[in-house]
């Protein structure tokens, strides 16, 4: 065993060792699975130990397959990010949210479908009516209910069943075999642990009826990360690298004065020390999961436990990406020289200035570069392309705006640039 595998494997150790049945989880970097194991038991009755390919419930997870369905529908122009909901399901009425605010959780609608959890009788998709807990994006407030109707959306713009939709367009061209919407053996029992006794109680395997969309897939840890390295780079004729791009954009933030979580489309964001994981939590009767990566390493992490309470499996997956960025450090790349930049580049290079700020433009990696000189991170640098007889902003600093050559100086986003700083009267 490596001495990587060993500190993993002590973390999964320690997390089933506060009293859960069992825990099992996954480590991958770019796409390649580095490490999976198990601990403790899938199912005490019937004396089955837990494995990496165990199913166990992964609840709200179902929520990023779900968005991925709504994205792929908008790039084939089925709909639009700011359509109403009305405009695609007749019997929701007026002053219905936009699906981008349903994606992220600031459409108003209501947590529930009524008190489904109270009488455990689950809601037929007739049974989905829109209903407020607070107005259209006035804060972030989950809603399982919007997942329910994003769910019809995609049956409706489809002309399939949800569930149909979801195996044909995501789970089967990514290969996910042990991604299904009901349990295949093996599969963990679903437990609440006691709090106060060494005992567990068996939970129900309820079925969701008319929001599956919201947390009906069960999965395995194996699963859980090739979806995590979708999550980060998006898969050809599954979606476009830019759409997923698209869904880590945050949209809001949880709470406003301490950003530490955030959520794009369908992507919950988390900020740990700095570093951004995307993915998502969930959580049914019995079971609880997470699964997270970095979108910069494409270091990810699931974990799933067959204990209803107690566990926090975001938190866990989280803990087993850093860690893994830890043992799989990314290489310090050797500094080579390039080739010559084309002409008309090398007469940009170097140091131009806009409202009395330095701008050093460079060209690294067959790209044009601006950084600002003393700027905050997250607003200095820029990566420009070509566009006609000028560049566009393609990354950075005011993303998709022009830059162009006009005399003896430059124009970008409606600000002219010249090679000795000067006040606005100079000009």
């Amino acid at each position: 065993m490596s001495r990587r595998a060993k500190q993993l494997d002590r973390l999964l150790q320690q997390q089933q060792a506060e009293r859960f049945p069992s825990v099992a989880a996954a480590v991958v970097r770019k796409g390649e699975t580095v490490w999976a194991n198990a601990v403790g038991g899938a199912d005490y009755e019937a004396g089955e130990d837990a494995t990496p390919g165990t199913q166990y419930r992964i609840g709200s997870i179902t929520k990023t397959f779900t968005a991925t369905s709504i994205m792929q529908l908008r790039d084939a122009g089925k709909l639009d990010l700011d359509d109403r909901l009305g405009e695609h399901l007749d019997d929701v009425g007026d002053g219905s949210p936009t699906i981008r605010r349903m994606l992220a959780h600031i459409s108003g609608l209501q947590r529930e479908v009524g008190e489904m959890f109270v009488d455990l009788s689950m809601p037929s998709e007739e049974d989905l009516r829109v209903g407020f807990a607070l107005e259209p994006a006035r804060a972030h407030h989950y809603s399982n209910l919007a997942f329910g109707l994003l769910g019809r959306v995609v049956a409706a713009k489809s002309g399939v069943p949800y569930t149909q939709y979801v195996d044909e367009n995501v789970i089967e061209p990514l290969g996910l075999e042990r991604t299904t919407w009901h349990a295949a053996a093996p599969r963990a029992q679903g437990y609440l642990v006691d709090d106060y006794a060494r005992t567990v109680w068996t939970e129900p395997e309820l079925d969701l009826g008319g929001v599956a969309a919201m947390g009906q897939l069960w999965s395995t840890v194996e699963d859980l990360v090739t979806w995590a390295t979708f999550l980060a780079r998006g898969e050809a004729g599954v979606l476009d690298p830019k759409t997923v791009e698209e869904m880590w954009f945050p949209q809001v933030m949880y709470y406003p004065d301490d950003w530490v979580l955030g959520w794009g489309l369908g992507l919950m964001l988390f900020n740990e020390g700095g570093t951004i994981f995307g993915g998502h939590g969930g959580a049914m009767p019995g079971h609880l999961a997470g699964v997270y990566v970095n979108r910069k390493t494409q270091i990810g992490a699931a974990a799933l436990t067959n204990s209803g309470s107690r566990a926090e499996m975001d938190g866990f997956a989280i803990r087993l990406a850093q860690k893994a960025m830890e043992l799989w450090p990314e290489p310090i790349e050797t500094w080579r020289p390039e080739e010559e930049p084309p002409a008309d580049v090398r007469a940009l290079l170097g140091v131009w200035w806009s409202e009395g700020t330095q701008f050093v433009f460079t060209w690294e990696n067959g790209s044009l570069r601006a950084k600002v000189t003393g700027s905050l991170p997250g607003r200095a640098e820029t990566t420009f392309e070509r566009d006609g007889d000028g560049f566009v902003a393609a990354a950075g600093r005011e993303r998709g705006e022009r830059l162009r050559v006009d005399g003896e100086q430059l124009v970008w986003a409606g600000y002219p640039f010249t090679r000795a700083q000067q006040p606005f009267a100079a000009g």
